[in-house]
């Protein structure tokens, strides 16, 4: 059977020199890719990268892309923020095509604002690719929605750590209303105060949680427990970050609407599922 690439025609300007792209690189998988997202990374002379970017993702630029590798995690930095801002400038001056990639979408919890800002104050070109955040990767792959015209009408998506390991202070009283999916991102460190604020303020103890590490990837682990259990199944299950901790009656659709398609499967096969009795 013959072979077949698929062809793409984004009716755009090519990335230009001292451009800088930032693109969403999704959660993982790199067939959740936009085929703008594609079209621009193998334009790229340049890649400045976050920590949650899969090798797959950086395999589908040039082999002669510099690359430059700026992760975060918790006290623990690559580069700082100014440090990666000072980068993307430096290298837009010097006339490189500069894709900046974000795990999930740039623009949600990936500081591509407070970039785009520096930008504009250097006076560099740059355009923003939107990308599948974390949220909706884990939950499709989870096999559960984010919003269900029975479980749930809003979903809400919180950071579970301030600027500088701050104080979480949030509107726990909204978060706790009925009939909404809560997600927090980066908030395994802060699991016990989630849980502690969600049952003060009215969540029961036998609220559906669905703990999802690493989703989308061959590594992807989905642990379904309830809000009383939260930080005894973190540390029963030795969950690390990246774990997305997803809080509403959607969960419940897990066992019903679970089904990884075909591509999937090898590696979900293997996957972690425990389950706590709601």
């Amino acid at each position: 059977m013959p072979s077949h690439r698929v062809s793409y025609d984004l009716a755009e300007a090519p990335l230009a020199s001292g451009e800088v792209a930032i693109i969403g690189a999704g959660p993982g998988d790199p067939g959740l890719l936009t085929l703008r997202a594609l079209s621009l990374i193998e334009q790229a002379d340049c890649l400045v990268y976050d920590r949650l970017v899969s090798r797959e993702v950086l395999a589908l630029a040039s082999p002669r892309a510099r690359r430059f590798y700026v992760g975060k995690a918790s006290r623990c930095h690559a580069l700082t923020q100014d440090e990666t801002n000072a980068l993307l400038v430096r290298l837009s001056h010097e006339g490189r095509r500069v894709v900046r990639l974000k795990g999930g979408d740039p623009y949600i919890f990936g500081r591509g604002g407070e970039e785009a800002e520096v930008l504009i104050e250097h006076g560099v070109g740059f355009r923003v690719v939107p990308g599948i955040t974390s949220a909706q990767g884990c939950a499709a792959y989870g096999g559960f929605p984010l919003t269900h015209r029975d479980h749930a009408q809003s979903v809400t998506f919180v950071t579970g750590h301030f600027k500088g390991d701050g104080d979480l202070a949030l509107n726990w009283a909204s978060l706790a209303a009925p009939n909404q999916t809560t997600v927090f991102y980066m908030g395994l460190a802060n699991a016990e105060l989630i849980r502690g604020e969600l049952q003060r303020h009215g969540l029961p103890a036998s609220h559906p949680v669905a703990l999802v590490e690493r989703g989308t990837t061959p590594e992807q682990r989905r642990v379904i427990t309830c809000l009383g259990e939260l930080v005894e199944t973190i540390e029963s299950e030795g969950l690390k970050p990246p774990t997305l901790i997803v809080v509403g009656e959607v969960v419940r659709l897990a066992d019903t609407l679970f089904q990884p398609v075909p591509e999937q499967a090898a590696f979900i096969e293997g996957a972690v599922l425990e389950r706590v009795a709601l």
